[in-house]
C-alpha cells in the first residue's frame, strides 16, 4: 500500500467492512481525519486510514471506548498502556459477572424469593474483612475458649476465598456462610467441639476422633457391602471399639459403647460433611470421602449389638 494513495469514503467501507455511516462518525470525532476533500466536497482519506480504521475496529471489538482509542491513534498515549488499564476493567466486570452468575445459579437451585435471592447478594458481596469476620463469629461460637488449644483444627476449618474466586468457589461460599449463620449448625458443632475436647482431656499427641476411627475401619466394610447387623460385621465392630478404647485408655465396656454412640450420632449432621465439603472448594483442597456413610454404618452396626434400652438414642441430635 503506498503513501500516495487516496480513497473515497466508500472505497474505505469496502476495504475495513464498516459502514460509510460509522466511518463518517469516526472522521467527524477526529478519530480518523481525511487528508483532503474532492472537488464535489467529498471527504478523502490517505493509507494510514485503513491502519487506523482497523485498530478502531479492533479496539472497540474488545470493549475501549473512543476517548481512549482516540488518545491511542493520535500517539498521545501508548497502546499497551490503554489495554493494561482495559484489561484491569474487563477482570473487575469478570469479577462481578461470576458474583451475579453465583447467586442466581444457587437462587435457580433453591427456587429462592426475592428476599432470599437479595440475602444470597448480601453474603456474596461481602467484603474480605466481612467474611473473616463472619468465619471467626463461628467459630467463636463453636470453640468458645479453646482457640489456643487446637489452632490446628480451627485452621483447618477456616475458608480462604481467593482474590479472583471461580464462580463455583463463590457459589460454595455462600452456602458455607449461610451455614456459619445457623445457630442450629452452630450448636451442634459446639457439642461436637466440646466432645472431642473431652476425648482429648488426656496430655500427649492430638487423637483421631471417634469419626475418624470409624472412618479408618469401617471404609472396608462399605465398600465391601457387608450388612452391618449381621455377624459378619464383627470383626469391623470390634476393630473400632478396640481401637477407640485404646486411644483412650477405657475398657471396651457398656459405657464406652455408649459414649461412642452419642459421639457419633452428634457427628452424624450431614450439615457437617456439607461444611468440609464447600470449604475444600473454597479453598482449593481435594475433597475427602464424606463420613456420613461410614458413620450410618457403624451406628447401626453399634445398635444392633447393645441392650434393647441404649438403643434408644434418636439417629440425630435435635439442637
Amino acid at each position: 500500500m503506498s503513501g500516495d494513495e487516496r480513497y473515497s469514503i466508500g472505497e474505505l467501507a469496502r476495504r475495513t467492512g464498516l459502514s460509510v455511516k460509522t466511518i463518517r462518525y469516526y472522521a467527524d470525532s477526529g478519530i480518523v481525519p481525511p487528508i483532503d476533500r474532492s472537488v464535489a466536497g467529498y471527504r478523502v482519506f490517505d493509507a494510514e486510514a485503513v491502519a487506523r480504521l482497523e485498530l478502531v475496529r479492533t479496539l472497540r471489538e474488545l470493549g475501549v471506548d473512543l476517548a481512549a482509542i482516540r488518545r491511542v491513534v493520535d500517539r498521545e498515549v501508548p497502546l499497551h498502556e490503554v489495554a493494561a488499564t482495559h484489561a484491569e476493567a474487563l477482570a473487575a466486570q469478570i469479577r462481578v459477572l461470576r458474583l451475579r452468575q453465583a447467586v442466581l445459579t444457587v437462587a435457580a437451585k433453591r427456587g429462592a424469593g426475592p428476599a432470599e435471592v437479595d440475602d444470597l447478594r448480601r453474603l456474596a458481596q461481602l467484603t474480605a474483612r466481612e467474611r473473616t469476620q463472619l468465619v471467626d463469629d463461628f467459630l467463636d461460637s463453636v470453640f468458645t475458649d479453646d482457640w489456643a488449644t487446637y489452632p490446628g483444627v480451627i485452621v483447618s476449618m477456616t475458608p480462604e476465598l481467593p482474590d479472583d474466586p471461580s464462580a463455583e468457589q463463590v457459589q460454595a461460599w455462600v452456602e458455607l456462610a449461610e451455614l456459619c449463620r445457623d445457630p442450629g449448625f452452630r450448636t451442634s458443632m459446639r457439642r461436637l467441639a466440646r466432645q472431642h475436647a473431652a476425648d482429648n482431656d488426656v496430655p500427649g499427641l492430638p487423637r483421631p476422633d471417634a469419626v475418624a476411627v470409624v472412618r479408618d475401619e469401617v471404609a472396608s466394610a462399605l465398600a465391601a457391602g457387608l450388612d452391618p447387623t449381621e455377624g459378619e460385621a464383627e470383626p469391623v465392630v470390634a476393630a473400632v471399639i478396640g481401637r477407640y478404647a485404646r486411644l483412650h485408655g477405657l475398657p471396651d465396656d457398656a459405657d464406652l459403647r455408649r459414649r461412642l454412640l452419642e459421639r457419633l450420632i452428634l457427628a452424624n449432621d450431614p450439615r457437617r460433611d456439607r461444611y468440609l465439603d464447600l470449604l475444600s472448594v473454597i479453598n482449593g483442597w481435594s475433597g475427602g470421602a464424606a463420613a456420613a456413610p461410614a458413620v450410618d454404618w457403624f451406628v447401626r452396626a453399634l445398635r444392633a449389638r447393645m441392650p434393647v434400652e441404649a438403643r434408644s438414642q434418636p439417629n440425630q441430635v435435635i439442637v
